[in-house]
């Protein structure tokens, strides 16, 4: 599910569940409202979920981790940042439909065009990257060694490991099905969520040159 700007921008597609999640939980007038989305979507959800005086959680990627985590904290809403709205209300699983829905009502009741409701959220940029690695490299262990390394910050690693700055973050996940750690980083500012990735990679040669 994506949507348009009118002046042909896209809105976002880790923006949709956003715009929907604060409709929901504006609506709704109750403190204590929990959110979750995969811990690679944008923190925006976070922020608005903070906004009400709710409570946020990050699932590991996957519908069906998001589903068990939403279920697990009685979200009242939750999805991915593809675009994927989750709403227990209905039913528990992605709805392109009831997120159109849901996402051209909360629209009509602000009365303005959807480059002036983008523009009522913030900002944020993921930057997505991968770094391929040689067959036979244990990629646990290369994980434990960049955990280890930033053991001074916040660190999830319900799924990968990912490090949690003050207005930034990294997620490393390496894949099941190829020797590759995919790398995503968020920041306020393109440039350096593309520099912190790039600073991830560059920690995990350095990991793989010295226990080479």
């Amino acid at each position: 599910m994506a949507f348009i700007c009118e002046d042909g921008e896209p809105f976002g597609e880790e923006y949709t569940l956003v715009a929907v999640a604060d409709y929901i939980l504006q609506s709704t007038k109750k403190k204590g409202l929990t959110t979750v989305s995969n811990m690679s979507s944008t923190m925006a959800l976070k922020d608005v979920t903070d906004k009400v005086e709710g409570e946020y959680h990050a699932a590991a990627v996957g519908e069906v981790n998001v589903v068990t985590k939403m279920k697990a904290v009685g979200a009242i809403i939750g999805g991915e940042g593809n675009g994927g709205i989750i709403y227990p209300e209905l039913h528990y699983g992605r709805d392109a439909l009831v997120g159109i829905a849901l996402f051209l009502t909360h629209l009509a009741k602000f009365g303005k065009p959807v480059g002036f409701l983008r523009r009522t959220y913030p900002n944020y940029h993921i930057a997505k990257k991968k770094i391929e690695l040689t067959p036979g490299i244990n990629v646990d262990e290369v994980l434990e060694e960049i955990k280890q390394k930033y053991d001074r910050y916040p660190i999830n690693t319900e799924d990968g490991v990912k490090i949690l700055f003050n207005k930034e973050w990294v997620h490393l996940r390496k894949s099941n099905t190829e020797p590759i750690i995919r790398i995503y980083a968020e920041s306020e500012f393109e440039t350096t969520a593309s520099n912190l990735a790039d600073k991830i990679i560059q920690d995990i040669k350095e990991v793989i040159t010295q226990t080479a």
